[in-house]
């Protein structure tokens, strides 16, 4: 008997060998690659295997009849099979899909350059606006350097894609800005309001934009303010053109924060120093001070409001164009006060609100006269209408109030629905001389968005916009769409099209409000590929506009409007950003081409704009030098020259071109330079940035377009005030512990 069991129990083993059923196969996901290390097990028992690199895997059970096959990995979603255990060996392939996550998932960039820590594909930070040469802190002036803006010097606004100035907006946690630039001077460009340190992240659309915005036919930039400051600060600015004194204050729960800043501008020193070509009889003087307040919600919201005041004045005198011995005196008083507040909460089930509000007012009072050699003005009769029309005053208001409201519901995986609406209250009024003009407008609006991500490769966004204006008694619904398809690793293909419309500008509504809206639809296509410290993007596009607005002369002194014009800007562009291939080097490359004409305003026929240039480009370089604690900003820009025209009113009082010619070729070269001798000195509590920067280092003589007489013999170009602009200031900052990063909260 003891033999016999024996050998019954060494011929177990045996027999378990011989019962035993080999369960084989492969893990591929939905492109056909292998998932190596993915986990393969039957279901409630302890037999299974991991894949290997070829994603093959191989294991033996004694299970037999129906069993359930668990396959699970890391990033992607499991899937039970079924398979049949009898006597035979089993061979499955199983398909795994990748779960949607936020940060693989492919991100819609057609038409839209991202700046900010929140935004993956950030193009420009904070701190690029800042030491970009030649931009000076300014926001509009370095995205000029980018793709898709236009290299105009003698006036404020972003220039995009064949579009005017006035087709782009700016926004700001949402609620557009009414004014973002300070008060124009004909001729001149003024800088934009607001400094690049009040806001975490920046979108620049070239095009195909969000549902959620609107009145813009070219372009938005999308600003989204900070929340809290990381510690309180004192801050002050000195310099020979401004200084300025603020302060932000952190709660000891940091959970809200408060702050102030005021600045004065004064630039008669530097005008001394610095020759200008008008002679200023009232030097530019500008006050500014903003406030704000931040506060943290229960639920992690944030309710942020800002309030900013300015107030400007200047006069110049220019050699008149209509005589040799006259000049043309303009006169400027600015007022603006800005409001915005904002508040963003986590609300039940997943819901998230967007609540905003702002109001502004804007106020010039503008004094133009003709005036002899002794600067005393003169009087001219109706019968010389062309030099009357010199002399006069403008009282211009602008009030807009502002509300909207966006609510947002996640609907599967990392997909969104988000809908709401807004409503402006616009306000206008413009005397001049003794006539009044002045009207309000009631514009709402209502939209819908969702972005879908169907995989990590593939999404898309779908929108659709209301908008109604009883000023114009019009409605229009704009539909917007974008898909984005990754390609490869870190490579992408975008493409959008969209249908935007955007009201007449004030000056024409003044004179009649029997207009629609102007009308402009994109179609666009992208190829970007994005790494860590590297940027390639390439795009072409096709813009068709309609419904612009076209000026009808009625007599030689009066003309109406309507909405006859039309237009066309197609091209094509490229950029690419390198931090990577040389040490402690930042550098960036922008191309634009561009093929544009419209009929609009006072054209005769389709034309190119006088502010297009076919060929745009755009070289900037940085490099910061650790040990001497130094770094120097290079950019170089460049643009083929603009068309422009004399237009004039016929003999049967029709618009004709008396002369047209294309300007010279813009060329460009800023430099900056700026020395943190705080770095590297540990628990500093005193911190100053050296800041120095020359524009249009080699002294190009631009010329921007011309000006004509009435008469058509006297024409004169139209140029900056000085050839180079200088700037040397201090920056100290106190009460917070800053090493490396001094530059970015300093400048």
């Amino acid at each position: 008997m003891i033999k016999l069991f024996s050998f019954l129990v060494g011929l177990l083993p045996v027999m378990a060998v011989f019962s035993q059923v080999t369960v084989s196969g492969r893990v591929r996901d939905n492109h056909n690659r292998a998932v190596a290390g993915a986990s393969i097990t039957l279901k409630e028992t302890y037999d299974g295997a991991t894949a290997d690199s070829l994603g093959r895997f191989s294991f033996h059970t004694t299970e037999k009849g129906t069993q359930t096959l668990l396959v699970s990995s890391v990033g992607y979603n499991s899937v039970e099979q079924k398979i049949e255990l009898g006597h035979q060996s089993v061979s499955v392939d199983i398909v795994l899909k990748e779960q949607l996550n936020e940060l693989k998932a492919v991100t819609i960039t057609a038409g839209s350059f991202s700046a900010g820590d929140s935004k993956r594909g950030a193009v420009l930070s904070s701190l690029d606006v800042a030491t970009t040469a030649g931009s000076n802190a300014d926001i509009t002036a370095a995205l000029k350097t980018l793709p898709g803006a236009q290299q105009v010097g003698e006036q404020e606004g972003l220039f995009v894609r064949g579009g005017a100035g006035y087709e782009a907006k700016q926004y700001i946690d949402g609620t557009l800005v009414n004014n973002p630039y300070n008060a124009s001077v004909p001729d001149i460009a003024s800088r934009g309001r607001f400094s690049p340190f009040l806001f975490k992240g920046t979108v620049f659309s070239t095009g195909g934009y969000s549902a959620l915005y609107g009145q813009a036919l070219s372009s938005v930039v999308l600003l989204e303010s900070i929340d809290l400051p990381e510690k309180s600060e004192l801050d002050a600015t000195l310099s020979p053109l401004v200084v300025g004194l603020g302060t932000q204050q952190l709660a000891k729960d940091k959970k809200s924060s408060w702050g102030i800043t005021y600045n004065y501008t004064n630039v008669g020193l530097y005008f001394k120093v610095v020759k200008q070509t008008p002679d200023y009889f009232n030097i530019p003087q500008f006050h500014s001070g903003d406030a704000n307040f931040r506060i943290r919600t229960k639920n992690g919201g944030m309710i942020k409001y800002y309030s900013t005041f300015g107030y400007s004045q200047l006069g110049l005198r220019r050699p008149d164009v209509d005589s040799l011995n006259l000049k043309d005196a303009f006169g400027l008083n600015n007022h603006n006060w800005y409001n915005n507040l904002s508040w963003r909460e986590y609300l039940n089930n997943g819901w998230k609100m967007n609540l905003g509000a702002s109001y502004s007012t804007n106020k010039d009072n503008i004094l133009q006269q003709v005036q002899n050699a002794f600067n005393r003005p003169q009087a001219y009769p109706d019968s010389i209408f062309w030099m009357q029309a010199k002399n006069f005053t403008l009282l211009n208001r602008q009030d807009l109030s502002q509300l909207k409201a966006v609510f947002e519901k996640k609907i599967g995986g990392i997909s969104y629905l988000r809908f709401g609406g807004e409503y402006w209250n616009a306000y206008n009024k413009a005397v001049y001389n003794d006539s009044t003009h002045q009207f309000t407008d009631n514009y709402s609006s209502l939209f819908a968005e969702s972005d879908i991500f169907i995989t990590n490769e593939l999404a898309a966004k779908i929108g659709l916009r209301f908008e109604n204006s009883s000023i114009l008694a019009r409605s229009d619904i704009a539909p917007r769409i974008s898909l984005a398809y990754k390609t490869g690793k870190d490579a992408q293909v975008s493409a959008a099209y969209g249908i935007f419309y955007q009201k007449p500008e004030n000056t024409q509504l003044f004179y009649t409000t029997n207009l629609g809206f102007t009308k402009a639809t994109h179609y666009i296509i992208n190829y970007q590929k994005m790494t860590r410290d590297r940027i390639f993007r390439v795009e072409a596009y096709y813009k068709k506009y309609e419904d612009l607005i076209k000026t009808v002369p009625v007599s030689y002194t009066y003309s109406l409007y309507n909405n006859t014009g039309s237009g066309y800007a197609q091209g094509f562009e490229v950029f690419w950003r390198d931090k990577r291939s040389f040490r402690d080097f930042d550098y960036w490359i922008s191309y634009s081409y561009l093929d544009t004409k419209r009929n609009y305003l006072n054209y005769t026929t389709q034309l190119m704009p006088t502010f297009a240039a076919r060929h745009t480009a755009s070289l900037v370089m940085k490099r910061f030098f650790t040990k001497i604690k130094t770094g120097f900003n290079l950019t170089y820009s460049y643009a083929t020259g603009r068309p422009y025209y004399d237009f004039i009113l016929d003999s049967t009082a029709k618009f004709a071109v008396r002369d047209h010619g294309t300007t010279r070729d813009f060329n460009s070269l800023g430099f900056s330079m700026e020395y943190v001798p705080s770095i590297g000195k540990p628990k500093a509590r005193t911190f100053i940035v050296l800041f120095a920067s020359v524009n249009n280092v080699l002294g190009y003589d631009a010329v921007y377009g011309y000006n004509y007489s009435y008469s058509g013999v006297n024409k004169v170009p139209v140029q900056p005030p000085a050839r180079r602009f200088y700037f040397i200031g201090c920056f100290l900052s106190w009460g917070v512990d800053r090493t490396q990063d001094a530059i970015n909260n300093n400048l």
